[in-house]
């Protein structure tokens, strides 16, 4: 079987999506590229129920399936759009996270509030609610894959992506994690974000550009 290794990084990740509460039953889809072949979540399958060998191939250019009698994802183009879109990208991650959908119910700009936001995040895209699995969603994606390495989907969720699949599931969680505390700040009074100035002060932390560097390269 071809691409274990990234097979199996898919599990790891799959696993940790489960467990840290980002999905709920078989909701939320995941898959990383390996060379012109992205590896995807099957269709019907909860994520920390699928093996290695269950992840179904797709060919980046072409978009033929590898038939393994399982069916790929139905986000399946909202992937192999955004691998074309964005040939650096080595992983997407697609999940529904309780605070992020709360917050696309309010608002739409996610301010950059703490260092690791700044750091890890940048700015947040966002996306009206699109029915999902459609092309309507999948070419929006695309559109927005290089401006932004996290986007809210309104009613519906997020997508991060990153060169590796550590590096997009850390964003997921820093995601959730700053729409959890706008929710929280706005309830007691008004947010106060971090200033233009502030977040390009982190940005050229060394400390920061070397735990940057170091998060691409790790598994």
């Amino acid at each position: 079987m071809q691409n274990m290794e990234t097979r199996q990084e898919l599990c790891k990740y799959a696993r940790k999506i489960v467990e840290s509460g980002l999905v709920v039953g078989p909701g939320g889809n995941i898959s990383a590229r390996a060379g012109d072949k992205m590896y995807l979540s099957p269709s019907g399958f909860a994520l920390e129920e699928i093996e290695p060998e269950k992840w179904i191939e797709v060919d980046i250019p072409t978009g033929e399936v590898t038939e393994i009698g399982l069916r790929p994802s139905s986000e399946v183009l909202m992937h192999l759009y955004g691998y074309r879109q964005k040939p650096e990208m080595g992983a997407m991650v697609h999940t529904h996270p309780s605070h992020c959908i709360a917050f696309t119910l309010i608002e739409r700009d996610l301010p950059i509030m703490f260092p690791d936001q700044a750091a890890l995040v940048g700015r947040t895209a966002f996306i009206p609610y699109l029915i999902p699995t459609t092309d309507l969603l999948a070419n929006a994606v695309a559109e927005k894959v290089n401006e932004a390495s996290s986007i809210l989907l309104g009613n519906h969720g997020l997508v991060t992506t990153g060169r590796n699949l550590r590096e997009a599931y850390y964003r997921t969680q820093v995601v959730e994690e700053s729409a959890k505390i706008y929710l929280n700040a706005k309830a007691a009074g008004t947010p106060v974000p971090l200033t233009n100035q502030e977040v390009l002060d982190i940005a050229a932390l060394e400390s920061e550009d070397y735990r940057i560097t170091l998060l691409q390269k790790m598994k």
